[in-house]
């Protein structure tokens, strides 16, 4: 995925939005329990706080007690536990507030997450074409792990510290004076300013580094998921070339964001030290004017050092909540990605009590300056089935796709029993449809769940029927672990046969009145080939069928054949029907006839 459509510069304004979106999950409607939890950590928070603010107090009666005349030991030690005792409240305070708002961080993480991955899958099939899969789940999972990291520092973080800062002033302003509150003041005004100033250059930095991350990723994958290809072209050192400038690119990104943070840290520590000294050396004064004590001393430093703490993470913060924000906008603006093909209003369920199909004047195209389909029209009876041929970009596969509903046609309309599948529900149209893809694409999981994928509720004993249907059940009791040996890129490699028939059991346990095979052979070698056929032939009858082939030789006997040329219905019949009329049709199945007689005599050479 292209990050820059997805990761714009994080305006204030675009921030203050994707702020206004977020925070209501802090308070999620119908759950009494969060907002309980929600309620106890702010009051654990106040807690905190007090008790924080409280040891400076019993810090200056310990050194005013020991520092005058003499006093009971007992009292000094009792200002010692108190002080101790202080210093562990806000600990407690702190850690039990983490322990009771874990869950609504993670509860909103997990909300959003799955909100997120259900809309992935409602976007249409040209936007996951048109994006890389690798920067897209990067951005999904940066989005929703800065979920609870927000949740965590604005309630936790910015709120206590504003609440900190108010209390110290008012606790100089009647023991200091007006003096050293405007001082504090000003001096928190420039170190925000300076924060905010720097940080924000380093959030440019930071869309940087994310930019060519996911460059280097999407190169990575796109490398590794073609595999293959690289092999055959021997371009190994081509890719490792690419990748290398890629992570070159990051490295050079990574090294300029860190020294952009030596300089903030630095900065923010010159303007808070100098404070610190003006405070002290203030304070020291009026000590030895009579107008503080010793205590005071220790008071206004541990007030200050007390503040000081959270304004040092604030920076630390600040950054990690302007990243934040980055990350989530560029999850809004995918969650925002409207979905191309959605349900219209009230949209009914398909209700199949045939199976006729109807493709009534279609035009359709991927690219408005290049139509694919220019109005075809085909008529499939129920229970028969009707195969689709034709050269290469004549339009066959987007047959398939217009009728599940991948795309919608730009005119004309597709009907099921006179139903037009753009008023019915998405959901009930697919599932009224099977298919037998060309490439099956199977789970990193057990061949008995690649099965059952076919229908959710599925038991072993239809899984096993299943593989019984589809001439698999033997194969797999003959391997480790039979139905639960895993498969995918972590188990057993199947061939492409033995793909098929998992592609064909699973549409057997969907039990669909329309079925779809799309070049469905067309890449098994010839003995595979046709075991496959007899078993597509077989779960086909009984149920309305389009064939997409590429082979001629595996839709002879189909009702009723059309050929597909640039778009249009250029002829259309039976096998032999198509034959006599000497067109397109007999032309193809002519070369298709002299390129077999070529193969089997190549074949019989070589025994």
């Amino acid at each position: 995925m292209d990050p820059a459509a997805i990761s714009p510069p994080a305006k204030p304004s675009s921030g203050f939005r994707v702020l206004l979106r977020f925070l209501p999950m802090l308070w999620p409607k119908g759950k009494a329990e969060l907002k309980a939890r929600v309620i106890g950590a702010v009051l654990l928070v106040l807690a905190g706080k007090a008790a924080v603010l409280l040891m400076p107090f019993a810090y200056k009666a310990v050194i005013d007690g020991m520092s005058g005349a003499r006093a009971a030991a007992g009292i000094v030690v009792g200002m010692v536990l108190a002080y101790a005792t202080a210093r562990f409240a806000g600990v407690l305070s702190d850690n039990l507030r983490n322990a009771l708002f874990e869950k609504v961080g993670q509860n909103a993480a997990r909300r959003l997450a799955g909100q997120v991955f259900r809309h992935i899958h409602d976007l249409s099939l040209r936007f996951h074409l048109e994006r890389r899969t690798g920067s897209l789940t990067k951005v999904v999972e940066r989005g929703t792990k800065s979920i609870d990291m927000m949740l965590y520092f604005l309630l936790f973080n910015i709120g206590p510290t504003i609440i900190e800062l108010a209390a110290i002033c008012i606790i100089f302003l009647v023991k200091f004076g007006a003096g050293l509150v405007a001082a504090t003041l000003i001096m928190v005004a420039v170190y925000i300013t300076f924060t905010r100033a720097v940080t924000d250059w380093r959030a440019k930095l930071q869309r940087q580094m994310n930019e060519v991350d996911n460059r280097a990723i999407g190169r990575a994958v796109d490398s590794l998921l073609n595999y293959e290809t690289v092999k055959y072209f021997g371009a190994e050192e081509r890719e490792a070339e690419r990748y290398d400038e890629a992570v070159g690119a990051f490295t050079k990104a990574t090294v300029k964001n860190e020294v952009s943070l030596a300089w903030l840290n630095i900065g923010q520590s010159l303007i808070t030290n100098a404070m610190m000294a003006g405070a002290m050396v203030f304070t020291v004064w009026g000590w030895s004017k009579g107008q503080f004590t010793a205590g005071d001393v220790v008071l206004v430093n541990s007030l200050l050092m007390q503040l000081f703490r959270p304004l040092d993470m604030l920076g630390w913060v600040y950054r990690t909540i302007r990243q934040g924000l980055i990350d989530m906008e560029a999850m809004f603006n995918l969650l925002d990605t409207p979905a191309e093909i959605v349900d219209r209003p009230n949209a009914q369920p398909l209700v199949v009590a045939t199976g006729r199909i109807a493709f009534e004047d279609v035009h359709f195209a991927y690219d408005p300056a290049r139509e694919i389909l220019k109005g075809v029209s085909i008529d499939i009876p129920p229970g028969t089935s009707c195969a689709i041929v034709g050269p290469s970009g004549a339009g066959k596969s987007t047959i398939a796709r217009l009728l599940y509903r991948f795309y919608d046609p730009s005119r004309g309309r597709i009907t099921i029993d006179g139903q037009d599948i753009a008023a019915v529900t998405q959901k009930s149209l697919r599932s009224a449809i099977g298919i037998v893809p060309q490439d099956t694409v199977l789970f990193n999981d057990t061949i008995g769940y690649n099965i059952g994928y076919g229908r959710g509720d599925s038991s072993q004993k239809m899984i096993e029927e299943a593989a019984r249907g589809a001439a698999i059940d033997r194969f797999i009791e003959i391997i480790p672990d039979g139905y639960q040996a895993m498969v995918g890129e972590r188990g057993l490699k199947l061939s492409g046969g033995e793909k098929q028939r998992v592609a064909i059991a699973r549409t057997l346990l969907k039990n669909p009145p329309i079925l779809v095979l799309d070049e469905a052979t067309s890449a098994l070698d010839s003995r595979t080939e046709q075991a496959i056929q007899a078993t597509l032939d077989k779960i086909a009858e009984s149920r309305t069928t389009i064939m997409i082939a590429h082979r001629l030789s595996t839709i002879a006997e189909a009702d009723q054949i059309i050929v597909l040329d640039a778009g249009e219905v250029a002829e259309r019949g039976t096998h032999h029907d198509l034959l006599a009329l000497g067109g397109l049709y007999a032309e193809l199945w002519v070369r298709q006839a002299a390129e077999r007689s070529a193969e089997e005599s190549v074949a019989q050479a070589a025994e």
